[in-house]
Parts: structure tokens; sequence; C-alpha cells
């Protein structure tokens, strides 16, 4: 009887945390290099590798480079599509402004916490032309459609004679999508940029802003806001270990 020789496998560059699925190390990996590299510059081997794990493994979970970088996508920004609803709820006894200001911190939430700032791959011309991409992009548009609702509620007369409704909601999405940017200002690649809340605060608040909400309705928006955020952060995105 011969002895069958197990084959070594390649030492894994994401760590294996013992929590993570093989397809979450996956995303990782693919979310590290697509933004460090460049999408195109990328292979599935080379993600494949980064995980320890053979190219035909990768091809269990995904069908290739653009289904990976689809639920990229969706993860900076399916948490806070998934909440919009929940927020709604809350009126009353909460008031417009303030479900808005509450959903922009829970969206600011959202793009800073998605592993390696993957929202800077939105505008990459396979993602705003390729079909692959029509999911992530109608969760986008229902986002910005979210943002047109309920700006519609608190905007004063001024500013809707000024813009319609859906520029007004690509205006606050826009708004809020400027943490993408805030996240690219490091130091060095260990160091990781986080958003503080006064951050998160002046965002919010920019947003009431932009639909000319008074200085007044602002103060109080956020201190209701804010103490309820953490009800609306359970399913945060996390990077991995």
């Amino acid at each position: 009887m011969t002895t069958r020789r197990s084959r070594p496998g390649r030492p894994r560059h994401v760590p294996d945390s013992g929590t993570a699925s093989p397809r979450d190390q996956i995303l990782d990996a693919a979310a590290r290099l697509f933004v460090s590299q460049g999408f195109a510059a990328t292979s599935t081997r080379e993600i494949a590798d980064q995980v320890g794990i053979r190219q035909a493994s990768l091809y269990y979970h995904f069908a290739g480079k653009d289904e990976i970088l689809v639920e990229l996508l969706r993860k900076s920004v399916r948490p806070t599509t998934d909440k919009v609803d929940k927020i709604l709820n809350q009126v009353p006894p909460l008031d417009y402004e303030t479900a808005l200001y509450l959903l922009v911190l829970v969206d600011v939430r959202t793009l800073a916490d998605v592993p390696h700032n993957v929202g800077m791959l939105y505008m990459l011309p396979d993602v705003t032309k390729g079909e692959v991409y029509d999911e992530f992009r109608k969760e986008h548009e229902e986002l910005a459609a979210a943002y047109a609702d309920l700006a519609s509620k608190v905007a004063s007369e001024k500013v809707l004679e000024g813009v319609s409704l859906k520029q007004l909601g690509n205006m606050l999405i826009q708004q809020v999508e400027g943490v993408i940017n805030m996240r690219t200002e490091m130091l060095n690649e260990d160091s990781v940029r986080r958003i503080s809340c006064p951050e998160a605060w002046a965002i919010a608040s920019s947003c009431l802003r932009i639909c000319g909400v008074s200085q007044e309705k602002i103060q109080a928006a956020n201190e209701v806001a804010v103490d309820m955020l953490d009800d609306f952060l359970e399913d945060r995105v996390r990077e991995l270990a």
C-alpha cells in the first residue's frame, strides 16, 4: 500500500481568523488588492495566492473578478439601504430632519467601516458601464432616492425651486461619499484613516444645511440622532481580523 503525500498549501497572506469564512477571506484579499493596485491589474490567481488557496477554490465561491467586485461594492451600500425602512418607521415621533440626520450618520459609518475603502472603486469604467454591476447601481440609486424622499420633507421652498428632488438626493449622497476621499488621507500603508464623530456630525449637518434647514433644527436633530445611532449599527461592516 502506498502512502499519499499531502501537497503543501500556500502560506496565507490574509490571516485565518478562525471565524471568517473562505468567501469573506477572498473578499478581504480582493478588496485589498483592488484598492492598492487597481482592479484591472489584479488577477484571480493573485487573490487566491493572497488567501492561500488554489485558484480553482476561488471559482467555487465566485465566477470571477466582476462578481467579487459587485459583492464588495454592495457591502458599501447595502448596510445603509437595509436600514432605511427602520429609520422611516421612527417617524413619528421623530421629525424628518432627525430621520435624515440619522440616515446620514448610518451611511457615513457604513462607508467608514467597509474594509479597505472599497468605495474608491465606484467610478471604475467597468462599474459605470458593465451590465454585471446593474444590481449594485440599482441599490445605489435606491439610496439616492431615499435621500431625495427625506429631503422633500425638510427642504425649504427656495431650495426646491432651484433643484429637482433627484438632483437634491444626488447632492446629499455625494456629500456623504466625501468620506471615501477622507479615508484616502493616510500617512503610510499601516495607518488607517478613521472618521471621527465630529466629522460625521459635520457631514450630517451639511446635508441638512443644503436642504435649507435652520441651525436650531440641525442641532436638535443632532442631539436625538446621535443617541439613537448605536441601535442602527448592529450589522456594521467590520475589518476582517
